[in-house]
């Protein structure tokens, strides 16, 4: 039987983010996820987070989760919450991002195919920084991410490989300067668009974002204990083989459609 699609939209996101945060809910974003919403409150003892910690690890889809779960318990064992989710169409990188962070579809967004404009909406930055929140944005020079969300009074830093944006992360985090930090990977992508979603050396790649996403989750747990923070594995959609053995995603298919995403919520000693 074919797979069916996830009910959740990912324009829930957002809002739920920013309640979580404390911060008000983009101007053009959905109503909040209440799954994430509920888990949240439980956490944190009806407090807001004071922490949101987003890490974004490009086109791991929800099949591939399911299929070879024993490369992600790093992030099953930090991140309890699951929450299925599906992505927008067409289902490429900035128009997923671009509603995952603003909340809104594609069409209110501005941005409908492979293209990278700085969005002029409200986003989730944009609440950040009206409550006097400071976010960041860690990625490579290419990155959606660091391309969409320009034109904001906050901070990015941006590293040519994937080993110095994971460095630069674990310094920011230790030195605890900001309050929103997302994060962005694209080392799985890149390499399944090469070699297929199930190569060897793709799933590989996939298994070092799990094993960084808990590096973080060991750090935040460690150094962060006078913080209430929530930390996602949120990937913006999945991917599927096509001929010659590559990669791709951008169709209205399950495989690109059906995302899951991770948060774990770690309460500051009270």
């Amino acid at each position: 039987m074919e797979a069916e699609l996830n009910p959740a939209s990912l324009d829930t996101l957002c809002a739920a983010l920013a309640e979580i945060f404390g911060v008000g809910k983009p101007a053009c974003a959905a109503a909040p996820n209440p799954t994430l919403t509920a888990y949240a409150a439980s956490a944190f003892g009806g407090a807001k987070a004071d922490r949101l910690v987003m890490y974004n690890p490009d086109a791991i889809g929800q099949w591939i989760m399911e299929k070879y779960p024993e490369l992600f318990r790093d992030v099953f064992g930090c991140a309890p919450l699951a929450l299925p989710m599906q992505t927008v169409m067409p289902s490429v990188t900035p128009v997923c991002f671009g509603t995952m962070y603003t909340g809104a579809q594609p069409a209110v967004h501005g941005i409908r195919s492979y293209v990278k404009p700085v969005i002029k909406i409200d986003t989730l930055f944009d609440a950040a920084i009206r409550a006097g929140k400071r976010p960041v944005i860690v990625g490579d020079p290419s990155c959606s991410i660091g391309k969409i969300f320009r034109e904001r009074e906050m901070d990015y830093f941006i590293y040519d490989t994937v080993p110095e944006i994971s460095a630069k992360t674990m310094e920011l985090l230790y030195e605890d300067r900001y309050d929103l930090y997302v994060i962005y990977h694209t080392n799985y992508d890149a390499t399944m668009h090469k070699n297929g979603p199930e190569a060897t050396i793709s799933l590989a790649e996939a298994r070092l974002n799990a094993h960084f996403f808990a590096e973080l989750a060991a750090l935040i747990r460690t150094r962060w204990t006078e913080h209430d923070t929530l930390l996602g594995f949120a990937m913006d959609h999945g991917c599927h083989e096509i001929d010659g053995g590559c990669g791709s995603h951008g169709l209205d298919m399950p495989e690109d459609l059906n995302i899951c995403h991770y948060y774990g919520a770690f309460p500051r000693k009270r």
